[in-house]
Parts: C-alpha cells; structure tokens; sequence
C-alpha cells in the first residue's frame, strides 16, 4: 500500500510532465517485457549504470551552460559558462573556465542547488547503490528513434535531510540495458518563505553512445514555467556535454564485468535523435 501511495502521490505531482514526456514519443505500448520481468530490467540497467557513473569519471570532456528567462519572446536575462573537465597532474578531477561573460539574470538567481543539479543531476545516474531510495513503475515500452525501449517511472522512497533526487521518467534501451533518455525534475523545490524560494524546471537528458559501449548525456534542455509566490518567471535552459575523451590513466574501465581495453570498441549501434 505505502509503494503504490508513493507512486500515487509522484503521478499526481508529475501528471503534466509525463503527458508532455509522452508527446514527443511513440506510442506506449503498456504490456508486460518478454522474457525478462521488469525486476530484472531494474536490476541490469542499475548494474549497468554504476559502470556508466565509474567509467565517466574517467573521461574529459567540456560542458557548457546557457540559462535564460525570457518575458513574452524577449529574453530578458542570461547565466552562461563552459568549463573543462579534465584531469591536473596529481590525476584529480578540476574544472578550468573557459567562458563565462557577466551574468545578467535579473529575475531568477543561480543559487548553489542550481549549480550542483547542474553538476550532478541533470546528468542523472540510477546506480545499484542508490536505487534502493527510489520507488521504481514499469509503465510500459516505447520506441525512442531507432531504439526499443523500457520505460519506467521512479520517485524518491522519502526525502533525507537535505539531500536533493530526481522524479520522472526514465527510458531503458532493451539491447544494452543502459539508461538512454531521462526526463522529469529535480525534487524538493525549496520554499522558505516569499521572496526566499528556490525552485527547479522540468528538463529532458538525451544521451549518446560513446565509445561503442557508454551512453553518456550529451545535452540537455529544460522550458519550464516556474511559479514563484511574487509570480511567474519563464526558464529556459540549454546544457551540452561535448568532446568526451577516455583520460589515460591507469584505472580500470569495466563493462559487462570485463575490462575494457583502450581504444576499443563495440559494433556500431543505433544512436538517439540529434538534439537543436
């Protein structure tokens, strides 16, 4: 009773948002998997993207972000910044900036949440260590391009402290059991009290097959309407993952429990739509 309430009360939240998920997509074949039930589906593509958030932390590649409000078809205020992800001499992690013009939003501001969803959640990864804190609905099967997919609906079990998760629908390829479209927001808007809200738009994250094994996210975009208690403020917002390259170093990449050699790769596979 409490798994279907969740689910219920996620439904209730997110109806728009699926409807709006379910425009731009085939038709929803809403039958049970063949062959395989829908736990095991959870089970591998979770597998899968624990290899995914491992072996992506491995790779450089640059990211940039455009945020815009817009007043009737006037944008009226914009964030930009690319940055680099790679590698210093001591193999950490680091950002180097490479544009970032003033910022002009007016209206809305950048705040550390939006910066670290920016980071973090957009690229939205479901491993086998967190999906135990989402409640997770088969809703059926989809054809995304020239991919068959599963598709389900997840929301977090309970919100911790202040941990921050996402709530949508995500979209399952049926050959590599790898997550290939995400689309929902992140949760829990943050109000305080007027004047002091923090709230987050809807977004979509296509994700591209790189290196014939990985799908890693390539871009995504959000055009959103959020509802601020001193009024409304249209959003818009535009991120790209580029330029991804396998850093050499001398951890281990993985996939399918083998180790992957550099520079390898697997058969050509179809790959999602091109995004404008």
């Amino acid at each position: 009773m409490r798994f279907a309430f969740v689910l219920l009360a996620a439904a209730a939240l997110l109806g728009p948002l699926s409807l709006r998920a379910a425009a731009d997509e085939g038709p929803l074949d809403k039958s049970e998997p063949k062959g395989i039930t829908s736990e095991e589906i959870i089970q591998r593509f979770a597998t899968k993207e624990k290899e995914f958030k491992e072996a992506r932390d491995q790779y450089t590649y640059r990211q940039s972000v455009k945020v815009q409000t817009v007043e009737g078809d006037t944008v009226d205020g914009e964030y930009q910044e690319v940055f680099d992800v790679v590698f210093d001499d001591q193999r950490k992690r680091v950002e180097n900036v490479v544009f970032a013009p003033q910022n002009s939003l007016v209206r809305i501001q950048m705040s550390p949440e939006d910066l670290d969803d920016i980071r973090h959640r957009l690229p939205f990864v479901l491993t086998s260590d967190e999906v135990g804190e989402y409640q997770i609905l088969y809703v059926g099967q989809q054809q995304e391009d020239e991919l068959h997919c599963y598709v389900f609906d997840i929301a977090p079990k309970e919100i911790v402290g202040k941990k921050r998760y996402f709530q949508g629908r995500i979209w399952v390829d049926d050959r590599d059991f790898q997550v290939v479209k995400t689309y929902g927001k992140t949760v829990p808007d943050i109000r305080k009290k007027k004047g002091q809200e923090n709230l987050f738009p809807k977004f979509t994250t296509w994700r591209e097959q790189i290196d014939g094994k990985y799908w890693f996210p390539t871009y995504t975009k959000a055009d959103d309407e959020l509802h601020f208690s001193n009024g409304d403020v249209h959003i818009r917002e535009i991120v790209k993952y580029e330029n991804y390259k396998r850093f050499g170093s001398n951890v281990k990449i993985t996939y399918e429990g083998k180790e992957v050699p550099k520079g390898e790769q697997k058969p050509d596979q179809p790959q999602p739509p091109p995004q404008k």
